[in-house]
């Protein structure tokens, strides 16, 4: 029985779709539909309903998805025995934030490549809701996120760190001499602003709400970078995770400012799916980065 055949079953079994898994492994619907067939007569039970074009497990494939896994996870602990674990090849996939990425991951990426060059390594950027789903649907290998603390019972959570979110300004603006500045004052600053759709753009403008007040930035970009770049210029504010501006806090060119009542606060977290396959490359960048973390 071939192997591939259960990673097939594993992937229909997921997405509930052929043609959907025929995309994602590489292959035509047919094959994945010849490949399923040749798993159910070798097994000697039907795996899925097909009626129409919805697809669904049996009863008995449901029952047969933890033994697939055991299969594949066996062949998969068979090669990392096999293989030296100092020196790990593949593919590495890594879903996250661009400013996770600008700030926080590139330097990591950098010694993960002096370390080991014989991994290939993509990351995917985009939006929290986005990044959930590459997840779910195995898009990703680990993913390093900004946002609340996350659960969930298909994650295994390895690392999350606090991470404070700010309100910055240009060194020398008046309003960061101030202590503890009322909130309904601070908006009638200009601002630059990161999009709505960020977690901490979204917990900002619900803090305001409660004081039934609006904030109206005058620029909105999901480009963190270009807002630190606008705020450098002076004149306005803006609201950042401290790992974004924190090589400008320390040479003073930008400054917190202090708000009296507005605290946000959100955690980066690192995660793989639970049915996911452990594979040393992924192993070894958990290392790098739990190493990075803990000495910030």
């Amino acid at each position: 029985m071939e192997l591939r055949l259960f990673s097939t079953f594993l992937r229909v079994a997921e997405l509930q779709n052929f043609t959907k898994a025929a995309e994602q492994l590489g292959y035509s619907q047919a094959t994945v539909t010849v490949q399923i067939h040749q798993l159910e007569q070798e097994l000697g039970t039907e795996l899925f309903e097909r009626i129409g074009k919805r697809v669904r497990l049996t009863e008995r494939g449901e029952q047969f998805i933890p033994y697939a896994m055991d299969i594949l996870k066996a062949e998969q602990s068979a090669k990392n025995f096999l293989r030296a674990p100092e020196h790990p090849s593949g593919r590495l996939r890594i879903g996250t934030a661009e400013s996770l990425l600008l700030s926080v991951l590139t330097p990591v990426l950098m010694e993960y490549h002096h370390r080991y060059p014989d991994v290939e390594v993509s990351v995917h950027t985009g939006l929290i809701s986005e990044l959930f789903d590459m997840v779910r649907q195995n898009d990703v290998d680990l993913l390093f996120f900004l946002d609340k603390k996350t659960d969930r019972a298909d994650w295994v959570k390895l690392l999350e760190q606090r991470e404070p979110i700010l309100f910055a300004a240009a060194g020398g603006h008046p309003v960061c001499r101030r202590k503890k500045v009322p909130l309904a004052e601070v908006v009638r600053e200009p601002f630059v602003l990161t999009e709505r759709s960020v977690s901490y753009r979204y917990d900002l403008e619900q803090a305001l709400a409660a004081q039934n007040l609006e904030l109206r930035p005058f620029l909105e970009t999901g480009n963190t970078d270009i807002i630190t770049r606008v705020l450098l210029q002076g004149g306005c504010l803006s609201f950042l995770p401290q790992y974004v501006i924190r090589p400008y806090l320390l040479s003073g060119q930008l400054e917190t400012v202090d708000v009296a009542d507005c605290a946000v606060q959100m955690w980066s977290q690192l995660i793989y799916h639970r049915n996911k396959w452990v594979t040393p490359q992924m192993r070894c960048f958990i290392s790098l980065m739990r190493d990075a973390l803990g000495a910030q």
